[in-house]
């Protein structure tokens, strides 16, 4: 018989470890050993349902267990120092979107991971959507041509209500930031994941809405290396839809919910840019319009099919540490950016932004301790 992976989850009272659950129960090659949560008292009935322990201590758990994998699905400014345990106890890890707060814990949990001989992989589950799938084959297969622009505007609409839910929502201290810790990760990834990761952002953020310290609002325009500009819109603030489009000089693509937009230009943009004899005229087109059904799991399943693969098989993850940073990194430079009031190169100077957090944070304790 295959030996199987023993998995614990720490933050397993979480929301979001729900869906961790269900998807270690659907894998023949995985079996849950254990949860912890700081709260005992509520991980004791999801333990019980799932016929392991329950901890107060994530170490305590490591320490007795010692587990193959562990995952992360504790509030992100947590993330860091939780991986360098598991880390030390010879797991590996899979992390709750964000990887980090700031791109220098990132780097240190990717050091870390490295060190260890162990894998660092992060739950960026989009990536497996069938739509998103078939756009990175062909980027990845060259049909693109060299990037033109990239455009993404991503409402995530959320209540009062739902940041009166919890005390560490929308605060320094709780979460490193609003909604680019919280709700647009995922947006920043794909967009990183597709078009690749920017090479300088100006942005610019507020909270226009929520009564909330962090930002509800961020949008910044953004340059790719080679120059193709590229803006980027995402918010708590407003209901709408949300798209991503990333254009080439061969070929656009609009990506949404389920759809997949492909126009292809004949001949290139550029080639037929120089060499038309039309003055006002543009290329022709050609138009897709594809829905590609899932060919396997989607969602948490196929991250954990994907990493229990990449464990057997030894090689990386499609969601592993190091290109889950670029989308935390794009998210520090557009803070630091708008604090800055200036344009900021990536890779951004880790100092830095270590800086800019802790006052943001002593900014937040202070006014806590007034009110």
């Amino acid at each position: 018989m295959t030996q199987q992976t023993r998995i614990v989850v720490i933050g397993g009272a979480a929301v979001i470890a729900a869906s961790h659950l269900k998807a270690i129960a659907s894998l023949p090659g995985a079996r849950l050993v254990g949860l912890s949560d700081l709260s005992a008292e509520r991980v004791a009935p999801r333990a019980a349902a799932a016929g392991v322990p329950a901890f107060g201590d994530h170490r305590a758990m490591l320490d007795e267990l010692r587990p193959d994998l562990a995952v992360i699905c504790t509030p992100h400014p947590s993330h860091a120092a939780l991986a360098l345990d598991c880390f030390a106890a010879g797991a590996h890890v899979l992390v709750e979107k964000p990887i980090a707060v700031s791109v220098g814990e990132a780097d240190a949990m990717i050091a870390a991971a490295a060190a260890a001989g162990r894998t660092l992989a992060v739950s960026f589950q989009q990536r497996f959507r069938p739509e998103v799938e078939l756009a990175r084959a062909l980027v990845a297969g060259g049909e693109l041509g060299a990037l033109v622009r990239v455009l993404c505007v991503e409402p995530w609409f959320r209540s009062a209500a739902y940041y009166r839910s919890a005390g560490w929502r929308g605060t320094w201290a709780g979460e490193g930031g609003g909604v680019l810790m919280n709700q647009a990760p995922h947006t920043l990834d794909l967009l990183c994941h597709l078009a690749g990761r920017p090479a300088r952002v100006w942005g610019i953020t507020r909270t226009l809405q929520h009564a909330i310290e962090t930002e509800d609002t961020a949008h910044a325009l953004l340059e790719f290396a080679g120059g193709a500009p590229g803006y980027l819109f995402v918010t708590t603030a407003e209901a709408g839809a949300q798209y991503l489009e990333v254009i080439g000089d061969r070929a656009a693509l609009r990506l949404s919910e389920g759809r997949l937009t492909v126009t292809r230009f004949q001949p290139a943009q550029r080639t037929f840019l120089r060499e038309s004899p039309e003055n006002f005229a543009p290329p022709e087109t050609s138009v897709e319009e594809l829905r590609p059904e899932p060919a396997g799991p989607v969602g948490h399943q196929a991250v954990y099919e994907d990493l229990l693969g990449a464990l057997a098989e030894g090689r990386p993850p499609r969601c592993d540490g190091a290109s889950a940073r670029d989308s935390l990194e794009l998210a520090n430079a557009l803070t630091l950016s708008s604090h800055l009031g200036q344009a900021v190169d990536l890779p951004i100077d880790r100092a830095a932004y270590d800086a800019l957090l802790a006052e943001l944070r002593a900014g937040s304790a202070a006014g806590s301790a007034r009110g």
